[in-house]
């Protein structure tokens, strides 16, 4: 884990301890072990990139929890988890507008030659490493999937 998001963790974590808020500590602690669990599971610390995927994973996991427990009624679980979101995007990277993605997959179709819904694999490939966790894979996905099918 890179050393300003482990700093900002432990200093945020000691800070919600003193000031007894229950709610952040437990949001923050979340994020650090999950953090800290990808580091353990990869064999080494993690970079500012690698950390931001955990991030972008959290945050995915509370959206589709908040979005399970509105279906089934439980709007204070609902409530509670949008509540530890708003904490773990305190320490996601800025977010990739879409018109920002589709600058960035131009750039590797034009840069690998990709021709067409066949090259999705390489173009995929070249690309992640420039917008992971700082942009939803499911839309960089169907975004470049759409140029591809228009070239």
């Amino acid at each position: 884990m890179t050393a300003s998001i482990q700093e900002r963790l432990i200093e945020d974590m000691k800070k919600a301890q003193k000031e007894r808020d229950k709610l952040r500590l437990g949001a923050v602690r979340w994020i650090r072990d999950a953090i800290q669990k990808r580091a353990k599971d990869v064999g080494h610390e993690l970079d500012a990139s690698e950390a931001a995927e955990v991030l972008t994973s959290l945050a995915k996991k509370y959206r589709e929890s908040i979005e399970q427990a509105r279906k089934g009624g439980r709007e204070e679980m609902a409530s509670k988890e949008e509540s530890e979101l708003s904490v773990l995007e305190q320490y996601l990277p800025k977010q990739l507008t879409k018109e920002e993605i589709e600058a960035l997959i131009d750039e590797v179709i034009a840069a690998t030659g990709a021709k067409g819904p066949k090259d999705m694999g390489v173009v995929m490939k070249s690309i992640k490493p420039k917008w992971s966790g700082r942009a939803d894979g499911r839309e960089v996905s169907e975004i470049a999937r759409s140029k591809l099918n228009r070239n």
